[in-house]
């Protein structure tokens, strides 16, 4: 007896967010040696698109045209989804504190409601409304209440642009894609980004710098590259292929809802490997977004008492 669709793709989002929540731990120090974000984001692209490269090749045994099929989806992973989201994150953070930026990017979720909203012309279900609000509450007290704050206005901007990118990168994945396999999208969207963050560093629109010495990691000194592959593999190549399967199965607005938790995975591991401590405040949040995405997961399933929809099927 095979395991439920929708159980897998809850498997995968878990495994995603974990995996994402382990990037700022181990990008950190990298940070801390001289590297710029935007090297930092361009050697994390190109390492985990080559290492997805056998399983993309694998995946389509031959079969390109799927790839070619899928163009606009693979250029809208790698441009919008990878590359423009973390540039204007990354030009974000440079004007308004890191947890401003942060708070702004996770409105992804209530971006997809709103556009759901819109399209259909239809009012969210109350119990969407409700999980909308619990998991932004609870998003405010992980990140921190001082997170909300009049700040700059074009640091604002990109931010909001990064939450625009982040919704785009969920409703691509969550489509069909003409039947190109998750891995496929995944690795051929890192490997397109690397050139696009790359002329941006080269250009002078973002700071590109890298320094390739050892570097103290946890208590201890290694060489620079070994942080890079671990965010690389874990944090980057796990994380997109993951989080792709994952929207394919449970929809874009459900799996954006679970992306949240990549902010309390990220303290969790902050707390465990750089020692900075979880508050009770910060616990209660993630009990709230918890909250929420059993909230949007509820009304998902009163709509959908039929079967489960196969793997790759689009529901915003």
């Amino acid at each position: 007896m095979g395991i439920p669709a929708k159980s897998t793709g809850l498997v995968a989002a878990a495994v995603s967010f974990i995996s994402f929540g382990t990037s700022g731990a181990f990008v950190k120090p990298l940070l801390d040696a001289g590297w710029s974000p935007t090297a930092a984001v361009t050697a994390r692209a190109l390492t985990a698109g080559l290492v997805l490269l056998p399983f993309v090749l694998f995946s389509l045994r031959g079969k390109w045209s799927a790839l070619l099929r899928a163009r606009w989806s693979v250029v809208g992973m790698g441009v919008v989804g990878v590359a423009v989201t973390q540039v204007l994150y990354f030009a974000a953070i440079q004007r308004i504190p890191v947890a401003t930026a942060l708070l702004i990017e996770f409105l992804a979720p209530l971006l997809l409601v709103g556009y759901t909203w819109a399209v259909n012309r239809r009012t969210p279900a109350p119990v969407v409304l409700l999980g909308s609000v619990l998991a932004v509450g609870g998003l405010v007290l992980v990140i921190g209440p001082g997170a909300i704050q009049a700040v700059d206005p074009i640091g604002l901007a990109a931010a909001f642009g990064a939450a625009i990118g982040c919704s785009v990168y969920f409703v691509i994945a969550a489509r069909p894609n003409e039947g190109l396999p998750p891995v496929a999208l995944a690795g051929a969207g890192l490997l397109l980004a690397v050139p696009v963050l790359a002329v941006i560093g080269v250009t002078g629109l973002l700071p590109f710098t890298a320094t390739f010495g050892d570097l103290p990691l946890f208590d201890t000194t290694t060489a620079w590259w070994v942080p890079l592959l671990v965010v690389a593999v874990i944090g980057t190549a796990v994380a997109y292929a993951t989080g792709i399967t994952a929207s394919g199965i449970l929809g874009s607005r459900l799996a954006s809802f679970i992306a949240l938790l990549e902010v309390v995975s990220a303290s969790v591991f902050a707390w465990l490997l750089l020692g900075q401590g979880l508050s009770p405040v910060q616990l209660a949040g993630g009990v709230l977004i918890l909250a929420g995405i059993a909230a949007v997961r509820a009304e998902r399933q009163q709509v959908e008492p039929a079967p489960v929809a196969p793997a790759g099927a689009y529901t915003p």
